[in-house]
């Protein structure tokens, strides 16, 4: 069995301003479909090819990223590739030190240390074995769904509650909490490559 969180949208209920930012994001998918990308700066996530099979992933449970399972910051040498990452720019499509897109970080750092990873968030999710949360170690990926039933956005766990990431346009390679209201609530699944 998979381990998830509750679906997003019980928390669109607690307030408006999270009812507000989905639908910017629909509009921000809107305007990158018709090629106007500066205007999803501060909204868009990873721009990898969402999975759309993925109503099978049980959303109930609430999981823990355990502290005793992850607790090791060096535990995968790919965590290391992406750690030296850190401050590279995003770029939509990138998969080099010049930047990086959510997948394309994950790509880069598992190739430089010889395992062949996919290229996109849809296949590394496909290809990856499924995660138990409270098994999750350094080198697993934690995907998530950032709108809508798509996931869209992956990330390197690297121990101690944080994930390493390429957020979105205009930001760049940096640590994340999983923990986080924001990201506890979108994380679906982690996998094993």
């Amino acid at each position: 069995m998979i381990d998830s969180f509750p679906p997003a949208q019980s928390a669109s209920r607690k307030g408006g301003e999270v009812l507000s930012a989905r639908r910017s994001r629909s509009l921000c998918c809107h305007l990158l479909g018709v090629g106007i990308l500066w205007g999803c700066s501060q909204l868009a996530g990873c721009g990898s090819t969402p999975d759309s099979g993925l109503s099978a992933i049980p959303r109930d449970g609430h999981p823990e990223l355990q502290a005793n399972a992850s607790s090791e910051p060096s535990g995968h040498p790919a965590v290391a590739v992406a750690r030296s990452m850190i401050g590279a720019p995003y770029r939509y499509g990138g998969m080099t030190p010049q930047g990086f897109d959510c997948s394309g970080l994950v790509y880069y750092a598992y190739r430089e240390v010889g395992i062949a990873a996919p290229r996109t968030t849809r296949e590394q999710l496909r290809s990856s074995r499924p995660v138990r949360f409270s098994d999750v170690r350094p080198g697993d990926l934690l995907f998530f769904r950032l709108s809508g039933r798509k996931v869209s956005h992956v990330g390197i766990y690297a121990g101690d509650g944080r994930f390493i990431h390429a957020p979105s346009t205009g930001k760049r390679v940096s640590y994340a909490e999983a923990g986080s209201p924001y990201w506890r609530s979108r994380l679906i699944r982690a996998g094993r490559l």
